[in-house]
C-alpha cells in the first residue's frame, strides 16, 4: 500500500497538470482503448489510476454543479459591467 506522503504527492495536480489533461481527454474519448494509459501518457507525473480518479472526481463536480447543489460564486462585478456581458 501507498504511503500517505506517496498518496498527497499524486492526489495534487498543478495548473499545468490540469491542462495536459483536459487536453488529453479532448484526444481520447470514451471509446479509445488503453484510454487511461494513453491520457496518463500526456500527464507528467501521473499514473492511469490517477488519471482516471481525477476524471471521476470531474464528473462528480458536475453532476453537483447540474443538480444546483454548487452555489453561484459571489464576484465583485458592478451591475454595469454585468449588464455589458449579457
Amino acid at each position: 500500500m501507498a504511503s500517505n506522503s506517496r498518496r498527497n504527492m499524486s492526489s495534487a495536480w498543478t495548473q499545468q497538470q490540469n491542462k495536459d489533461f483536459e487536453r488529453a481527454l479532448a484526444l481520447y474519448d470514451k471509446d479509445t482503448k488503453d484510454r487511461w494509459q494513453n491520457i496518463a501518457r500526456f500527464v507528467e507525473g501521473k499514473s492511469a489510476e490517477d488519471v482516471k480518479r481525477h476524471y471521476e472526481i470531474l464528473l462528480a463536480d458536475l453532476q453537483q454543479i447540474e443538480a444546483g447543489r454548487v452555489p453561484f460564486p459571489n464576484y465583485k462585478t458592478s451591475s454595469r459591467k454585468l449588464h455589458e456581458l449579457q
